[in-house]
């Protein structure tokens, strides 16, 4: 790493370009302490432009941290759903939970406080203290490792946790007191727009150009340093639409466990050929009338793959209780969280899921 010294040059000009440059976010213009925890949770892994529609609705539905705190579960769940990683959502309200009851509704003023909320690390607590109470402590994501990085020629791997300490060390010495909040977030906003993490840096645009010895040396592409991630597990799975009239089949996931908690339509492992689905579904009880094969999808998880083939099934009514419960195709549209893993398929009951929905919602506007 450069010294403090040299990395101090980087402020004033970060600063005015930030001034001149920042993208108006819904989050920016009213940086309360709740808005923006749940805008930077919110975009952990999800681009700024997909996560507009969800913050607006979120923090319609729920105002404040009381509104989180109290909010049933399957609620909470249907906000986020699309937004992925579940537990995120499930933490926040955790927290909520904590700050209700410890610290009166309001989140605290205090670095060390937030930071042990669950569900808040170290950047979340940095982007909260500095945003919304202008406390002078780092708030270090991938975009500001990346910047760093390139900015000093660090040859580093910035997937270690000492590599991100050494740069919260670095950025604690040259935060500007009285900008705080403005100078992390110029930082996050020079990776997402200028820094990028795919594609060429836009170095012409960058107003640490004459800063940057990763541009002087002419190695800004092969920085930062990752190790390489562990391949991801496949799974195979087969997806089940089984339709009695207009109602369709959803069934509730355990409540543990991947997508714990969210409704599902029916699947088991493996993929299954036609006179196996239909034999599954006779022990199950069904008398499937109709049977069409889907094409194959497949949705990528953090830590594993789902490799789908589907099928749609027309059964008559069932005679005795199920494991799944029948609804209309809208109802699950409004009420019951389904993940965004079955969004292939969920076109055959006519529905939209997170982000598809949004989509198409601002397309009517």
């Amino acid at each position: 790493m450069e010294t403090n010294k040299e990395l101090e040059s980087i402020v004033q000009p970060l600063l005015a370009w930030f001034d001149a440059n920042a993208r108006v976010l819904p989050w920016r213009d009213s940086p309360t302490p709740y808005r923006v925890w749940v805008s930077e949770i919110m975009l952990q892994q999800t681009r700024v432009e997909a996560v507009k529609p969800f913050f607006q609705r979120f923090t319609e539905a729920l105002p404040d941290v009381a509104a989180l705190a109290a909010c049933e579960e399957e609620k909470l769940l249907k906000l986020w759903e699309g937004l992925g990683y579940y537990n995120r959502v499930r933490n926040m309200q955790k927290a909520a939970q904590t700050v209700m009851e410890e610290y009166g509704g309001e989140l605290p003023a205090d670095y060390e406080k937030l930071l042990k909320l669950k569900g808040i690390g170290s950047y979340t607590a940095g982007a909260i203290a500095s945003i919304a109470f202008q406390i002078p402590v780092p708030a270090v994501d991938g975009n500001v490792l990346r910047v760093i990085s390139r900015i000093t020629a660090s040859e580093k791997d910035i997937l270690k946790a000492s590599v991100k300490k050494e740069v919260e060390d670095e950025i604690r010495e040259i935060i500007p007191p009285e900008r705080a909040g403005a100078f992390n977030q110029a930082l996050m906003e020079l990776g997402a727009v200028v820094c990028v993490p795919n594609g060429p840096a836009k170095c012409d645009a960058c107003p640490l150009y004459g800063q940057c010895l990763a541009r002087e040396r002419g190695i800004v592409s092969s920085l930062p340093k990752k190790s390489a991630a562990k391949p991801r597990r496949v799974q195979e799975r087969t997806v089940l639409i089984i339709r009695d009239g207009e109602r369709v089949a959803i069934h509730k996931r355990p409540p543990k466990g991947l997508l714990a908690g969210l409704y599902e339509l029916p699947n088991v492992e493996g993929h299954l050929g036609q006179e196996e689905v239909l034999k599954l579904l006779k022990k199950k009880h069904f008398s499937p009338i109709r049977i069409q094969p889907l094409e194959e999808a497949k949705h990528i998880f953090s830590h594993v793959e789902w490799h789908m083939t589907g099928y749609v099934i027309t059964v008559e009514e069932p005679e005795r209780e199920t494991e799944y419960l029948f609804v209309e195709p809208r109802e699950t549209e409004e009420n019951y969280p389904v993940p965004a893993a079955f969004s292939a398929y969920t076109k055959y009951l006519q529905i939209k899921l997170g982000q598809e929905k949004y989509k198409e919602e601002n397309k009517e506007l």
